[in-house]
């Protein structure tokens, strides 16, 4: 393959493959969704071809669309942490090819090889500042005065 997701771009071969005997190939048709803001977060995705439309609910609106992931990226980190629910919503822009990893197998995985959980947490750990910082800029773009300036 070529073009490891970035998640596992670096991660030593070794890792990489013990990580994968959990995994599964998963395909989203358009319009699916894969999981709902609040819903149990017992997976996630390596995305390997198609688009993903992370949302957030906003009361009284349709949902807003806060990013949008592709090739190579990973789709979800809720499952890292209790209560292992979704702080946001996910929907296939289009076909969506994927690898799925369950999501207690996985953290199982990392408590037994604590080298391979620390790699994997700290890639996470990034991933999650990149989705809140995109959150908030999204957030920021649909509710700032036209003009104004955040202090």
């Amino acid at each position: 393959m070529t073009g490891w997701p970035l998640l596992l771009e670096t991660l030593p071969r070794v890792q990489r493959d013990r990580l994968f005997t959990l995994a599964d190939e998963r395909d989203f048709s358009a319009g699916s969704t894969l999981f709902d803001e609040g819903d149990i977060a017992d997976r996630f995705w390596l995305i390997r071809s198609g688009e993903v439309a992370l949302d957030v609910y906003v009361p009284g609106r349709r949902a807003q669309v806060v990013e949008t992931l592709g090739p190579r990226q990973q789709l979800g980190w809720s499952w890292i942490f209790p209560p292992y629910r979704w702080h946001l919503g996910a929907r296939a822009l289009g076909t969506v090819r994927t690898w799925e990893f369950p999501a207690a197998e996985v953290r199982e995985l990392c408590m037994a090889d604590t080298a391979l959980g620390y790699e994997l947490m700290l890639r996470c750990a990034a991933l999650i500042a990149d989705r809140l910082q995109a959150t908030r800029l999204r957030l920021l773009d649909l509710y700032t005065p036209h003009g104004s300036v955040p202090s």
